[in-house]
């Protein structure tokens, strides 16, 4: 298989929040599109220091991290970033580290969306809307 990119935009949840409250205006909510590496093998979606100032998020907290090596390391978890992905919204705090954008499996499953394998893409499961397990 070949590497599977997708455009998503990252959005600044905290202007967004104070956008809807009527705190602060359109133009000012941070955001930045980028053509994201998808990475069905990261359970979190992954995004560079230089991009978490961007966006101004600060940190959130931090958790131990495992590398494909096996190496374990303390990460870095921003505040929360709304992730459009393919018309489908997702927010939720991100990893800290790498050069690029990872898109990891909780903002994937969060949106239903699936990776086609044989296609190099990432399409809906369900082509209306997302529909999420409840078990």
């Amino acid at each position: 298989m070949g590497e599977v990119r997708v455009k998503i935009r990252l959005i600044n949840a905290t202007d967004e929040a104070l956008h809807r409250r009527k705190k602060l205006a359109a133009k000012k909510v941070r955001s930045v599109e980028v053509n994201a590496i998808v990475d069905t093998g990261a359970i979190r979606t992954c995004i560079p220091h230089h991009l978490m100032l961007k966006l101004g998020l600060l940190p959130d907290s931090y958790t131990e991290a495992r590398y494909a090596d096996g190496r374990t390391d303390s990460v870095m978890v921003s505040e929360p970033v709304s992730m459009e992905i393919l018309d489908r919204r997702v927010t939720e705090g991100l990893l800290v580290l790498g050069d690029e954008v990872l898109l990891g499996q909780t903002a994937l499953e969060s949106t239903d969306l699936l990776v086609d394998c044989a296609k190099q893409q990432v399409i809906p499961r369900n082509p209306n809307t997302p529909v999420l397990w409840v078990r």
